[in-house]
């Protein structure tokens, strides 16, 4: 990764040799290509969510963007009426009780928190524990840092949580932070407060920092709402959530997250930031308030758009006889890949002889082999297609 400039040879940082490879940019580039040629490519294989923003959050930000007051540096570390915002959100939905003063960090997406976070507590030689699968960008951060991670794997019969059990005493005791993610991608797997109340447990014992990403927390089914990690008690004294508006609002254009609960985190996350930016346009900011609390019924009416796209795609799944379980909350599908197929061999077939993208498995960790992850993100009809030309190739 080097580069000339005139008469000399321009050596990157070292950290920019040691970041992982952006898996998910060859995915896009297959698909882009096979698009360019002519193909009625249904794309399956990424998370970005396909409805609008409501309308009513668009117009507070045209409304917003016109006030002068938001045309000047925001203060670094956010509005105070937007914290406010957060933390009745999470009272309303939660019952948690969140000091906006100080337990409530603004971000640039949740992406930026939980890249950040690694920064702000793990030094060179540290371990972070992280699912697997898990989301990549949570590497991201951890090979900023210098530290190493550790992989928990996460596997269908423990229900793709965590065995605490299983890390061993030395990773324990050098572990400084653990990623976790419920309602969970890729899987679709949804924890409990009993496990929440283990993690408080076991990152009690050890000193580990636990960053839970909660990203998906709206979207729950069968009538079962996702628990947050500071509903447990002495999540706050561990931990902090990472929430965003991505998804909960179809905002993910709009790059607003947050990072919640413990002060002295939060405080560190504020603190990297000022060397990094001043905070969101004011606008923006205006529009995510009332998003948090103006009428939910955006959000209601949201998570039953998906969980008739998952009823439509298994039915489709049993007609062709692909068995896997439902997701129990996120908007991705958690599918085995038949016999003699890797998780991305199969992901090519379906590319090139169904026009199908799917994410392979092994992108997520190497416990990510065997499964294939797809999206809830186009329309029943265009679901119902896909799984029909996969049917098509008489593969179960």
């Amino acid at each position: 990764m080097e580069t000339q400039i005139g008469q000399h040879l321009i050596q990157p940082a070292e950290r920019m040799n040691v970041l992982p490879t952006q898996f998910f940019a060859k995915l896009v580039a297959k698909a882009n290509a096979q698009t360019a040629k002519g193909r009625d490519v249904i794309n399956l294989g990424q998370g970005n969510p396909d409805q609008p923003t409501p309308p009513h959050i668009v117009a507070k930000l045209q409304e917003a963007a016109a006030n002068p007051l938001y045309h000047k540096y925001p203060p670094f570390s956010g509005y105070p009426f937007l914290k406010e915002a957060v933390a009745k959100r999470y009272k309303e939905d939660y019952n948690v009780d969140i000091d906006p003063t100080t337990e409530v960090a603004i971000l640039f997406g949740g992406k930026t928190g939980l890249v950040e976070i690694s920064q702000c507590l793990l030094n060179p030689g540290d371990v972070c524990l992280v699912p697997d699968p898990g989301y990549p960008d949570y590497w991201s951060g951890v090979a900023l840092a210098g530290a190493e991670m550790s992989f928990m794997p996460l596997t269908e019969e423990n229900s793709y949580l965590p065995d605490y059990n299983a890390i061993s005493p030395e990773i324990a005791q050098r572990a400084k932070l653990m990623f976790m993610n419920y309602p969970n991608n890729p899987t679709g797997a949804v924890a409990n407060a009993e496990f929440y109340a283990q993690t408080v447990e076991y990152a009690e014992k050890h000193g580990i920092v636990v960053a839970s990403d909660f990203a998906y927390g709206a979207i729950g089914f069968d009538d079962n709402q996702p628990i947050s990690f500071l509903q447990t008690p002495g999540a706050k004294e561990v931990g902090v959530e990472f929430y965003t508006l991505s998804k909960t609002y179809n905002m993910a254009g709009w790059r607003v997250g947050f990072a919640i609960g413990n002060a002295q985190i939060v405080k560190l996350i504020n603190l990297i930031q000022d060397h990094y930016y001043c905070s969101l346009f004011g606008g923006i900011q205006e529009a995510a308030a009332l998003a948090l609390t103006g009428p939910q019924q955006c959000v209601t009416e949201l998570r039953a758009m998906y969980e008739s796209r998952r009823e439509a795609l298994f039915t489709a799944l049993d007609r062709i006889g692909w068995k896997a379980a439902r997701p129990g909350g996120s908007f991705f599908c958690w599918l085995p890949v038949p016999e003699g197929y890797t998780s991305e061999s199969f992901a090519d077939l379906l590319l090139y002889e169904a026009d199908v993208v799917v994410a392979p498995g092994v992108g997520f960790g190497t416990h990510g082999e065997g499964f294939v992850r797809l999206g809830l993100l186009t329309s029943e009809e265009r679901l119902q297609e896909a799984v029909e030309r996969i049917g098509k190739l008489n593969l179960f």
